[in-house]
């Protein structure tokens, strides 16, 4: 019953997902709000719903293995397994902004977490002495995120010529608003859901939270990032396929990170240097693939490596069961 408890509480995170970002962007464009601002806050913000969903809920009950490995997990899922199958698919090019900008900033996501969950700082773990992410590393991470925001709602607005179909159709006020209350009751017993059954199947099986979250949560959660990005290569939209993926990597490290480090403090866990040095690694590799392409891309070959660093670093997972 677990399992399917399981099952139903991924479905309805995604289901809802997809209805909430229906129900904002339809309202936003009945209101005139245009596509390109749309698209960078919700649809942004959509996609990383059920990864937020979950860890308020993780956060709240205590779950700091399950708050911190659905972030790591999610990030490297979404750079390794979702742009590598994107990769393979169709070879996925990438703007100068992008590998300037949003991939250093996906890569420092996981090195923040790697820093400030082994408490390398000290000093800024004043409330607590056990090592991770505390109230005042989520406000650091926030801001970041804040600062981040601003910049690409800045850079989207001066360059509104580049986004200029009309991709959001406007609907009636009435529906959008039942579309985003239903979305949202769906993401929260979604995330109930999925974090309760994770726990109890993880116990059940005699293994960690952490193996849990960075596997199964994570992958759940990132289901959207999938979705999306596979039709994006599918149609050869590589600028969404990437730009979908990085930009929900630096949502989740910061700003998802932060706000559930504020609702209660994170305690490390066992492999929390290897799973955010694979998140921070992951983007790194990402944008020496980019580098030294002369066409700026993610070629099949380099989309097959990603997807068998993610196989080798499974198999170690697994073994640590």
């Amino acid at each position: 019953m677990n399992y399917i408890l399981l099952v139903i509480g991924f479905a309805l995170l995604t289901i809802s997902a997809d209805w909430l970002i229906n129900g904002a962007s339809g309202l936003a464009k009945r209101l005139n709000i245009s596509d390109l601002v749309i698209g960078l806050t919700i649809v942004a913000f959509g996609t990383s719903a059920p990864e937020l969903v979950v860890n308020i809920v993780a956060a709240t009950e205590g779950s700091s293995d399950i708050a911190l490995t659905n972030i790591l997990g999610s990030n490297i899922i979404n750079t390794l397994i979702i742009l590598g199958i994107s990769a393979t698919i169709f070879p996925v090019a990438c703007k100068k902004s992008t590998y300037h900008i949003e991939i250093p900033l996906s890569a420092l996501a996981g090195l923040a977490v790697l820093l400030l969950g082994t408490n390398f700082f000290g000093l800024l773990h004043l409330e607590e002495s056990r090592n991770g992410i505390s109230r005042f590393d989520g406000l650091i991470l926030i801001i970041i995120f804040i600062i981040f925001c601003t910049y690409t709602i800045y850079q989207g607005l001066h360059n509104r010529d580049e986004s200029s179909n009309e991709s959001y159709q406007a609907m009636p006020i009435w529906k959008s608003i039942l579309l985003i209350i239903i979305g949202l009751a769906g993401l929260i017993v979604g995330g109930e859901l999925i974090v309760n059954n994770a726990v109890t199947i993880a116990k059940s099986w005699g293994i960690s939270e952490a193996v849990i979250g960075v596997t199964v949560v994570a992958l759940g959660t990132s289901l959207p990032e999938l979705a999306t990005s596979a039709m994006a290569a599918i149609k050869k939209n590589t600028d969404l396929a990437i730009g979908n993926v990085i930009g929900s990597n630096i949502f989740n490290g910061f700003f998802v990170l932060g706000l559930s480090s504020l609702i209660n403090p994170l305690s490390s866990y066992k492999n929390i240097q290897i799973d955010a040095a694979m998140a921070t690694g992951s983007s790194l590799l990402l944008l020496i693939f980019i580098i030294i392409s002369r066409k700026r891309s993610i070629n099949r070959i380099e989309g097959i490596t990603m997807l068998t660093i993610y196989g080798i670093y499974l198999a170690w997972l697994l073994t640590t069961l």
